[in-house]
């Protein structure tokens, strides 16, 4: 969990993967697999257990790849509609 942001109504949960050209793990995206998934899952669960005040908040979470060695390629916003 890299990022957690509000605005409005919502909570938006920024996991970032940052990867070179030479990764073969297409950016990044492999390494957000179902373990990683499950991990995030429970990191939200603790930050919301610890900030009650934001439980009204629509939750979202995006996952940004992020080219480290191309700086003209644009980063990645993935949604990401499940967690577990």
């Amino acid at each position: 969990m890299d990022l957690v942001l509000l605005k409005g109504s919502r909570l938006l949960v920024v996991e970032v993967k940052g990867r070179s050209a030479s990764d073969r793990d297409r950016g990044g995206l492999d390494a957000f697999g179902a373990c990683k998934r499950r991990k995030l899952a429970r990191a939200i669960s603790c930050w919301r257990a610890d900030h009650p005040e934001h439980a009204h908040r629509m939750l979202q979470v995006a996952l940004a790849l992020v080219p480290l060695d191309r700086p003209m390629v644009p980063v990645r916003w993935l949604a990401v509609d499940h967690l577990g």
